[in-house]
């Protein structure tokens, strides 16, 4: 594998775009200052600071809910037809801006900058999709089964929803949330990743000129996520939370949910097997592995965590799949030819190091990669590691890494039963060209989504969620507006 150097300053065109990204809060329609120590946002290819943004206090994670309370009436009361048209306006000028997303996504997250360009197209299909499901909200009518009265069903917003974005889909998860609660309605306070904060400020910009109403979207930056989040939380005014980040810090978050029987949408972790069997397309698996691993560096809920190959074709399909990463270009994700970025901080890569440390005194080979390369930035080699032994903790964390580990099996029951040992539920990808084994790996594999000879299953209009430990509700779809909506019932008697 090659690696690129990475010591180049900001060009001019960074510093430009950078210079254009808001750094304040935004509540109630107004930028703000904020009072306390700005949060210092770094390139993760370089380490070093890149923009200074405002941070907002609990006070100010207050106000911003009070914006969203006093919008949230006259935004539901807005005609769907109107509400839609703002989201495709916010999609048309996205795909204008699309360049500057972009880059910017690459100089917040390290992505290489193909892959932050496919994230603008993904992250523009919820604007999309939304704003033509906002005319679609639909209800029943009819008579009861006595005949005594008329039923009549409706949804209604469910009222103003604190959604909390993680660091590794800066645009994406924004629009996967913000979207669908427009469109059905609601207002929003959102809290993006203290790391990767820049990109929600900049779609707010957007949001904005697209016609969004003031206080509709408020945007909270912030280092003490915790203590700004509970009071929010707590209010009896908010109706709705949406979370997409770990599993521990889901429950706790649930926990304060309940307190006030809050609608809840949780996005968590994810452990997905990735089986090959013995009769698959390796050519297809490999590419499959290759996308459903590296993708956004490996560092995605969706990402493939456990190889479990069939033992007869593992030698070849590692062999193949060493040699796609080897030929992998290592660098600033916006240097030409870049495939693999750096991980998000320095802690990301001494996990990296230690899981293969771990795996590796357990019995398991290195085939290629293992290592941080010394220099500037957080990054890490692509790794396909080998023979990984029950117990590694490669097989038991969510790596959120360019780890590729391969373990095999030889029968079925015995790949159903490692794919399932584990208390996440979020994807499985299984490559077969034997359909029934394929539509029985569908029914035995305990997961919310499945690719089928595909390394790659997310869209817009498909139902994004987990089951297990991985979550509760689904984003995208028809049923992702449904999140956002709360049924009402209404009897008119004979």
């Amino acid at each position: 594998m090659t690696i690129v150097d990475t010591t180049a300053e900001l060009t001019a065109r960074e510093s430009e775009l950078l210079a254009r990204v808001p750094d304040g809060l935004f509540i109630g329609g107004r930028w703000e200052a904020g009072t306390r120590e700005q949060i210092q946002v770094q390139d993760p290819a370089t380490g070093r600071v890149i923009k200074r943004i405002a941070n907002a206090s609990p006070e100010d994670g207050m106000r911003a809910l009070d914006a969203a309370v006093a919008a949230a009436d006259e935004w539901a009361a807005t005609a769907p037809r109107v509400r839609g048209e703002i989201l495709r306006r916010a999609f048309d000028l996205l795909q204008e801006r699309r360049d500057d997303f972009a880059l910017l996504m690459t100089l917040e997250m390290g992505k290489p900058l193909a892959e932050a360009n496919g994230e603008v197209t993904y992250g523009g299909e919820f604007l999309r999709w939304f704003s033509e499901e906002a005319v679609r909200i639909s209800g029943r009518f009819g008579q009861n089964p006595e005949g005594t009265g008329t039923m009549v069903v409706s949804h209604r917003p469910v009222g103003p929803s604190f959604l909390i974005t993680p660091w590794n889909f800066p645009l994406a998860m924004a629009t996967r949330k913000i979207a669908p609660a427009l469109a059905a309605g609601c207002t929003v306070v959102v809290k993006p990743a203290e790391l990767t904060p820049l990109t929600t400020l900049f779609f707010a910009q957007l949001l904005t000129d697209a016609g969004v109403a003031e206080g509709v979207v408020n945007v909270i930056p912030t280092s003490t996520a915790r203590t700004v989040s509970e009071p929010i939380i707590a209010d009896p005014r908010l109706r709705k939370l949406s979370f997409t980040g770990s599993t521990p810090v889901g429950r706790s978050l649930l926990a304060q949910a309940g307190q006030n029987v809050l609608r809840t949408s949780m996005e968590l972790g994810g452990n997905a097997p990735f089986v090959v069997f013995e009769d698959a397309d390796l050519d297809k698996a490999v590419e499959g592995a290759m996308l459903a691993k590296f993708r956004n560096i490996g560092q995605a809920c969706t990402a493939a965590n456990r190889f479990i190959v069939h033992e007869s074709v593992a030698e070849e399909f590692a062999r193949r799949v060493t040699a796609k990463v080897e030929a992998l270009r290592i660098g600033r994700g916006t240097d030409d030819g870049i495939t693999i970025g750096p991980l998000i901080d320095d802690r990301a890569v001494a996990s990296m190091s230690a899981l293969v440390e771990d795996a590796v005194t357990r019995g398991a080979r290195v085939l290629t990669g293992g290592n941080a390369p010394e220099g500037d930035g957080f990054f890490f080699e692509p790794t396909v590691i080998v023979d990984v032994q029950p117990g590694s903790e490669l097989l038991r964390e969510e790596i959120f890494g360019p780890i590729l580990a391969i373990s095999t099996f030889s029968t079925e029951d015995e790949a159903v039963a490692a794919a399932n040992s584990t208390e996440y539920g979020l994807v499985g990808y299984v490559f077969t060209r034997d359909l029934a084994r394929g539509q029985r790996m569908i029914d035995r594999i305990d997961t919310g989504m499945m690719g089928l000879n595909t390394g790659l299953v997310s869209n817009a209009a498909a139902p994004f969620g987990g089951v297990k430990q991985s979550g509760l509700g689904r984003e995208g779809g028809l049923e992702g507006i449904n999140e956002y909506l709360s049924t009402k019932y209404t009897l008119i008697p004979a």
